[in-house]
């Protein structure tokens, strides 16, 4: 079975062989690609560096090899093999490019491109044009075309570096120029100065640091390090013991910090064989054997470099090789999903087959659910039944088998998505949706706390003990109103997810377009939350109060209904000779006026203000929970969550694509020089970049 890990090495591995194919078209002079790049003064020890980190023998008296950059790369292939060739510069012409096609040695074992390296370098060298004859007067000393190393093997893992030529400060009088010198540091400049390259510092251990330039030109480029990895080489020539502690500062942190910091690594010298440099044990002796196991020795320093080249990858790819056009058709894409999704245009070739994908009959079968638990559990205390809320029910049980139809579908599909899968939403939804049923008996709830806040009245009650019922009574609008935003904040969540797998089915940019609108989206989520929180401080903690003409109306039904109870006590009935058809009672009843008058009289000052009370802020509940509810769902998810200006499934737009600055759209879709400026274009450059998308598609 293919582990995670091993799908993710064989991924990068693809993407990193595909950033080597674009590199050969040179299409790095209009879009700069990732790369490792190794730089170094003279004598330093970089081609050994380059032998350890490769596994590839590197001649250290070939000094021809350095007039040119070499670009090593190792990759996992069942056979085992060397190829070298030839990339052309940039500006090289036809005639140029077929001529260094030419070159080509293929199939090499590791012995064979050793015994061969002499050969292969001198004949690179007349293919390139560079003199090889010092007494010669025709030629170049320097080229920028490179010289491609491609080890491929079954134990390979996959890693790119090139090699520039070290910079060098003395002419040596018939070979090279003070125009070379510049040449050589304007090459090395070329390579480094582009923020997606990873510098490799080769640092000799034994000249002090502040000796060797090529750290102050990598600073250049890079001032606070980020991008510069030091490899401190020749420990076994570092004897003064305060050497070695400069060195082993280096390495710790404590002076000159890198944030890819240093390594330390004991490369195979000129003479020294394979075998004893394999059992020497320099290394292991103090003081290195003190530092870290992670940044000693040439294992440690491969697996740092090929981590540094997955890494580097895997998060520039999407920018070499997609457009502004491209990210716009996936925003295109995804807004109309949203729009069928929000209008209900369910197709099931359109990925609406998933339950995810249908949003807005989720968010309706989730507010139909919320409205219904709010009108049986908001309220702390039960009211007493006074008969005038009776719920009208379908033919059949029509309506409460699609209402559960409707809330155990929404439940399930709530039920097996956990807060785990996205941790982004942690801090802004409450999935807890425990709730206690009501308490028995408002009307003794009221009583006592009447009892407990009344003044000096005739039976009457002040504006600050209905506030104080009211505001008890609706203890739990805030958890019900929030487990209700939280669960349509993570069905649009999934909406969302699900609806940009479909519109963006590349992964690599998919996963860094998420990363750049999910801040603003989970901004948008807690505004919707915030909302809903507001209405509940509104209702709950505002002086109770309606211009509904319904409260006047139900709280009149509700005091005639208490008066007709009364009557109903003091009187006596008796049959109708003819009832109404609708009539609401079996026997009608015969009245005496004094009973009615005793019937009254009995009750307390207490106990009707209390009734009062009761009437009033069950009525009054019953129409502020309407209210309420209505608004949560108007204002908090439609207007916030699904329609309105500022929901969060119009954060991925169009108009977000046209308004991306330059340096954010690089960072997701990688767009080239040439798709700013089509308009003269060179020729050549359409080519190049046309090839390179061949490769990318």
């Amino acid at each position: 079975m293919t582990t995670s890990h091993e799908t993710d090495r064989v991924t990068d591995s693809i993407l990193l062989e595909t950033i080597d194919k674009v590199r050969e078209l040179n299409i790095n002079q209009h879009v700069p690609l990732t790369q490792l790049v190794v730089i170094s003064d003279q004598s330093s020890g970089k081609s050994s560096l380059l032998e350890t980190a490769t596994g590839l023998p590197m001649e250290h008296d070939v000094e021809l090899c350095t007039r040119f950059a070499t670009q090593i790369t190792s990759r996992r292939d069942p056979e085992s093999r060397v190829t070298v060739t030839i990339i052309p510069g940039p500006n090289a012409s036809d005639e140029h490019k077929k001529r260094l096609s030419c070159f080509t040695f293929e199939s090499l074992t590791i012995e064979n491109f050793r015994e061969q390296l002499p050969t292969i370098f001198k004949q690179a060298n007349v293919a390139m044009g560079i003199r090889t004859d010092t007494n010669a007067s025709d030629g170049k000393i320097f080229s920028k075309v490179v010289l491609k190393i491609e080890k491929r093997g079954p134990d390979e893992d996959y890693l790119t570096v090139i090699d520039v030529p070290g910079i060098f400060r003395n002419i040596n009088e018939g070979v090279t120029t003070p125009e070379d010198i510049e040449l050589v540091r304007d090459m090395v400049k070329q390579y480094i100065q582009d923020s997606r390259t990873i510098i490799l510092a080769v640092l000799a251990g034994n000249v002090h640091i502040d000796n060797q330039e090529i750290l102050t030109l990598a600073s250049q480029y890079d001032p606070t390090g980020e991008r510069t990895l030091g490899v401190l080489t020749k420990p076994d020539l570092v004897t003064e013991p305060s050497e070695k502690q400069r060195v082993c500062d280096l390495v710790l942190g404590k002076k000159k910090p890198l944030t890819l910091g240093y390594y330390v690594v004991k490369n195979r010298g000129p003479d020294e064989t394979l075998a004893l440099w394999k059992a020497d044990k320099t290394l292991e002796l103090a003081p290195w054997s003190s530092l870290p196991k992670e940044r000693v020795g040439p294992g440690a320093l491969r697996t740092r470099l090929r981590e540094l080249s997955e890494q580097l990858t895997r998060r520039e790819f999407p920018k070499i090789c997609k457009q502004r056009l491209y990210l716009g058709t996936i925003a295109r894409n995804f807004q109309d999903t949203v729009k069928a999704a929000l209008n209900g245009w369910y197709s099931d070739e359109d990925g609406f087959q998933k339950l995810t994908m249908r949003l807005i009959t989720n968010v309706v079968n989730l507010s139909d659910d919320f409205y219904d638990g709010f009108r049986m559990s908001s309220h702390l205390h039960k009211f007493q039944d006074t008969g005038d809320t009776a719920q009208p029910m379908a033919p059949n049980g029509l309506d409460l088998r699609l209402r559960d139809y409707g809330c155990n579908t929404v439940k399930e599909l709530l039920g097996r998505t956990g807060l785990g899968s996205y941790p982004e939403l942690e801090g802004i939804v409450c999935m807890d949706d425990t709730l206690k049923e009501p308490k028995e008996d408002a009307v003794n709830w009221i009583y006592d706390m009447y009892l407990r806040s009344r003044n000096m009245d005739l039976g009457t009650f002040g504006g600050n003990v209905f506030s104080m019922a009211f505001r008890n009574q609706s203890t739990k609008w805030d958890h019900m109103t929030k487990s209700y935003l939280s669960k349509a904040i993570l069905l649009v969540h999934l909406f969302i997810t699900d609806a940009l797998n479909i519109a963006c089915p590349d992964t690599q940019v998919k996963e860094i377009l998420w990363s750049e609108i999910v801040e603003e989206i989970l901004a948008r989520y807690k505004a919707a939350m915030d909302q809903a929180m507001l209405l509940v401080r509104i209702e709950r903690h505002k002086r109770p109060y309606t211009l509904s003409k319904g409260f006047s109306e139900k709280l009149q039904l509700a005091q005639g209904r208490r008066t007709a109870a009364l009557v109903k006590v003091a009187g006596r009935s008796y049959k109708p000779s003819s009832p109404a058809p609708d009539d609401d009672y079996d026997d009608e009843i015969a009245v005496n006026p004094d009973a009615i008058k005793t019937a009254s009289a009995n009750q307390s000052n207490v106990q009707r203000t209390t009734q009062e009370i009761h009437d009033k802020l069950r009525v009054y509940y019953d129409v502020a929970l309407c209210r309420f509810v209505d608004n949560v769902f108007q204002q908090s998810v439609d207007y916030c969550l699904l329609t309105g200006p500022s929901t969060p499934l119009a954060v991925f737009d169009q108009d977000w694509v046209i308004k991306l600055e330059a340096k954010r759209l690089k960072a997701i879709a990688g767009e080239s020089k040439a798709s700013e400026s089509r308009r003269g274009i060179l020729e050549g450059k359409v080519r190049d970049l046309t090839a390179a998308i061949e490769i990318l598609m």
